[in-house]
């Protein structure tokens, strides 16, 4: 990274004044140059505070639109944080999110203005709005009135809320060094420059959309953007818009399998295809490595709390090269270059650095998330001390280091559950059902049925008895332990993230029970 890139903001900007010609965003019918985009966002930022005067927290109501990249830019230009709201999420909750971000103004696109004009009176965000249209946007000059912004790495870049367990959004400010750090890792490692065309998978609302937005605009390429139809067909997406890099979470490689299939070598032209965000099965890579066959597929990983990713493995070109592990998914590797980690006795994968971000939002989150700096010192919560870059930040996901240092994810530590006296790893349970002849994707929830909990599992690919399953199962597992519903589903239901949505599995299980044993 440049000396003198000290924010998000000079990430772009650099690159626009190095390609100002060059495409910075490809829409389904048009592009926009890195010098159009810039000069779209500086207006934009004129507009806000011309309406609002300083104002440091920016709510964007804005998808896969003009408006919602000049949005972000513009924000970032005025030493704002960016608050990410999201069309898919209730009303109620995006309101929730503007109150505990403090949010000063929301910046709407077409999309977004229509999902505030549909929200039942009093539930909506009570901030103020500006509202445009990509083609308002981009038809806008800037008077050069803005003065430079007084920002620098240890502010607040964007802020985004994770579903705590209290049932209220849990605030995780991210600074601009941290995502600096990030940068200065990745770009180089998947040679991002001019001509490269990136996908765009993730929503704004998920951290993983910041590699899509910065990794693309600090290397000087092209962030391609899908349709909604696209995000359905991940191959047609990155056949048909000449993708050269792919970046999504491994439930899209098993959304595009169930299409029809991943043609093997129908996409030739990726050159780097990285996935992140749950576990990535060596099933999922097979089938990605024949479509991509000329591409380098790597798995990363990584929390929101430590800036995007920490961790990386890179799959050998040969099948036959690639690591065995307990539960037949891709390694995470190994802690990226600048961070440490300890796994402490349990298993639990423990990271500092300069990526790792300073706390939540609310102090009364941090309580057990983080580990002194000696391993056995004990955990901080808000009574524990100051935090301090010691510290290490806790996971909540169970690894296991392999003897060459790679480490292998098990699964997260509320995974285990109690059944019948016995603690149990459901991450387990996933693995031998996968490899049930036919079945392609797996997940095991405990439900409560009648007076007890009982293990029950959803699975895609070939419909199977369940007795079959059952026998599979049992050679692995005391018949006790067994679960005892076997749903077959066409695809898993997902959260807006893309990930499988474990709740809706849990439901559509029990509601199965019900039919199968009322």
């Amino acid at each position: 990274m440049e000396d003198h890139i000290s924010t998000l903001h000079d990430v772009f900007a650099a690159t626009a004044r190095r390609h100002p010609e060059l495409p910075a965003v490809e829409l389904s019918e048009s592009s926009i140059s890195y010098a159009e985009l810039e000069r779209a966002a500086e207006a934009l930022a004129e507009s806000l505070t011309a309406a609002h005067g300083r104002v440091r927290s920016v709510a964007l109501l804005a998808a896969r639109s003009a408006v919602a990249y000049a949005g972000y830019l513009a924000a970032l230009r005025l030493g704002a944080q960016v608050v990410p709201l999201n069309l898919k999420y209730p009303p109620r909750r995006n309101s929730a999110i503007c109150e505990l971000a403090d949010v000063d103004v929301i910046v709407a696109d077409a999309s977004g203005q229509q999902w505030l004009a549909h929200c039942p009176s009093g539930t909506g965000p009570a901030r103020p709005v500006l509202g445009l249209t990509d083609e308002e946007l981009l038809a806008a000059v800037p008077d050069g009135s803005l003065p430079p912004a007084s920002v620098g790495p240890d502010d607040i870049a964007y802020l985004l809320f994770t579903s705590g367990s209290t049932g209220r959004p849990k605030g995780v400010p991210i600074r601009h060094r941290n995502v600096l750090a990030f940068l200065a890792h990745t770009v180089p490692r998947y040679e991002v420059g001019p001509g490269c065309r990136m996908s765009h998978t993730f929503d704004l609302t998920f951290d993983l959309s910041v590699y899509d937005l910065f990794v693309t605009w600090g290397g000087g390429a092209t962030l391609v953007v899908p349709e909604a139809a696209e995000l359905l067909s991940p191959v047609d997406y990155a056949v048909n818009r000449r993708l050269t890099h792919w970046f999504s979470v491994p439930s899209a490689v098993s959304a595009a399998a169930g299409l029809g299939g991943l043609p093997a070598g129908r996409g030739p032209g990726l050159r780097y295809s990285v996935f992140c965000g749950e576990q990535f099965t060596y099933a999922q890579a097979e089938a990605w490595s024949g479509f991509a066959s000329a591409s380098v597929v790597e798995n990363i990983y990584g929390p929101t709390e430590l800036t995007l990713a920490c961790a990386e493995f890179r799959l050998p070109k040969e099948r036959r090269d690639w690591p065995e592990t307990v539960n037949d998914t891709v390694p995470i590797g190994t802690v990226y270059p600048g961070l440490e980690y300890v796994v402490t006795d349990d298993g639990e994968l423990c990271v500092r650095g300069p990526q790792r971000f300073d706390g939540y939002l609310d102090p009364r989150d941090n309580t057990n998330r983080f580990l002194g700096p000696a391993e056995h010192e004990g955990h901080d919560g808000p009574d524990g001390g100051a935090l301090s870059e010691a510290h290490y930040y806790r996971t909540g996901d169970r690894v296991r280091r392999e003897d060459d240092g790679t480490l292998i994810h098990l699964g997260r530590l509320d995974n285990q559950v109690k059944i019948r006296g016995y603690r149990v790893e459901l991450g387990e349970f996933e693995t031998l059902l996968r490899r049930h002849p036919g079945v392609r994707e797996a997940v095991v929830v405990p439900v409560q049925h009648r007076d007890a909990t009982e293990l029950m599992a959803c699975y895609t690919g070939e419909p199977a008895r369940e007795a079959d399953l059952r026998r599979s199962l049992a050679a692995g597992l005391p018949v006790h332990l067994v679960p005892h519903v076997f749903l077959h589903v066409e695809s898993m239901p997902l959260n807006p993230n893309g990930k499988i949505d474990r709740a809706i599995v849990a439901k559509l299980v029990a509601e199965q029970a019900k039919l199968t044993r009322p």
